[in-house]
């Protein structure tokens, strides 16, 4: 059974661990960068990503968090996505640049218009993880701008991006693990499995 990590430092991450024991998976928290050694991939969870950037650095995690990506899989979902970008933009800050992908945040508003949408999965999406509507949370959710020519858009709201891979990795900017399907995170621990395959 894959063993994956949940950053805990901000956010939700309980309900991501519950959601990936759910899923199929053994979870760990993760909060020192000696534990990501002990896990095959990680959730980066939502939260605010200044913040999390902040907490970041003081745990000294920013740079083992960059290297473990480069060989690991990655889910960021929300202030996740925004840490995982390559592009961040209202305002710009740091980010890991582990994926192709700019994002601008909270780019739907401020907590008041957030909401609860069902969304058609593209044809990509649908061959993974299967058909029919998913619902979607979306908290001062922020928005994917660009996507470089090697992202894979799997969901789509009013026309733009909000689930997407790239390589080892995934990002949405909604919250998955706020829902009772459970497709999504199957779909990261397929994306694990396939890393697992092609290391060994």
């Amino acid at each position: 059974m894959k063993t994956v990590g949940v950053l805990a430092l901000q956010g939700d991450f309980e309900a991501h661990a519950r959601a990936l024991q759910e899923a199929g998976a053994q979870t760990r928290l993760v909060r020192k960068a000696s534990e990501l050694a002990q896990v095959e991939a990680l959730v980066i969870p939502g939260g605010e990503s200044t913040t999390m950037l902040r907490l970041l650095e003081d745990e000294g995690l920013f740079e083992p968090l960059r290297e473990f990506g480069r060989e690991r899989p990655i889910f960021g979902t929300c202030a996740g996505a925004i840490l995982l970008a390559s592009d961040v933009f209202r305002p710009a800050q740091p980010a890991l640049g582990l994926m192709d992908i700019a994002v601008e945040r909270n780019a739907y508003g401020r907590q008041i218009e957030s909401r609860v949408v069902r969304l058609q999965p593209e044809p990509e999406f649908v061959r993974e993880a299967g058909d029919g509507e998913l619902e979607a949370v979306f908290i001062r959710a922020p928005i994917i701008r660009r996507t470089g020519p090697g992202v894979r858009v799997l969901l789509r709201y009013l026309g733009d991006p909000v689930l997407v891979a790239e390589g080892l990795h995934m990002a949405a900017t909604f919250h998955p693990e706020l829902s009772a399907d459970r497709r999504v995170h199957r779909l990261f621990l397929r994306l694990v499995e396939q890393n697992k395959v092609r290391a060994e």
